[in-house]
């Protein structure tokens, strides 16, 4: 894999940082050119369901699920509710008995992305997670097909994209790293040595997670993650 996403920095000749939409778009280029047959699924948020975001995914050969919220794709909303009166929208419903919630999905099919890229199609899934207590409602946009089939794969695909915010963003903010969003590097790029050392340290700690018997036999006695880690900061 490519050593690492480039920090977002100034470009030859600006004088301000980059934007996040030019540095995805290299690091996407760098991507296939280090793995030219690997497929990948792209997830992310409603401010990437655009067609500058989309179309550089497509021109590398990367399929995507990115969300998208009503007050900001407006016009596709639009166009799912005509098409729900034609008939044109398929319900769906699955009880997820381990998440205990029933997920309801609805399935619509070409829809273009908004008024000003009628050309760019894509198919959507919106998402009723129905729990005990509360209805979350959540919609995506893809340009993979789908169907009753593979709906229920593909939401969870999407809902990820929370998993890695919850699991790793708010891991470093709220968990004793310390490390909390920062708008520039730092002295000598300091912020970015800092972030680089800790992604390194937890590639080693996944590695060791998934590799070494130790390790896992350590995890096992223990009997969560968490009280393995403190043990080992005892002793340090």
């Amino acid at each position: 894999m490519p050593l690492m996403p480039e920090p977002i920095v100034k470009q030859d000749g600006t004088a301000k940082n980059d934007g996040e939409r030019q540095a995805a778009t290299r690091f996407l280029g760098k991507l296939r050119q280090d793995h030219p047959h690997l497929q990948c699924l792209v997830t992310a948020d409603s401010l990437r369901a655009h067609a500058p975001h989309i179309e550089p995914l497509h021109a590398q050969g990367l399929h995507s699920i990115l969300g998208v919220k009503a007050g900001e794709q407006g016009s596709l909303f639009q166009h799912v509710q005509v098409a729900e009166h034609r008939g044109g929208v398929t319900s769906y419903e699955r009880h997820d008995h381990d998440a205990g919630r029933v997920p309801r999905v609805r399935l619509v099919h070409d829809m273009p992305l908004n008024e000003s890229n009628a050309e760019g199609r894509v198919n959507g899934i919106e998402d009723w997670a129905i729990g005990a207590d509360s209805v979350q409602p959540l919609s995506w946009v893809t340009d993979l097909r789908v169907s009753q089939r593979n709906v229920y794969h593909l939401m969870r695909g999407g809902r990820a994209r929370w998993k890695m915010e919850n699991a790793t963003f708010k891991t470093l903010t709220h968990q004793g790293y310390h490390f909390e969003p920062h708008d520039g590097h730092g002295l000598d790029n300091l912020s970015v040595v800092l972030a680089v050392g800790m992604l390194l340290a937890f590639l080693v700690d996944q590695t060791q997670q998934r590799c070494c018997a130790l390790c896992r036999a350590v995890w096992a006695k223990m009997g969560s993650k968490r009280l393995v880690w403190e043990r080992r900061r005892a002793l340090f």
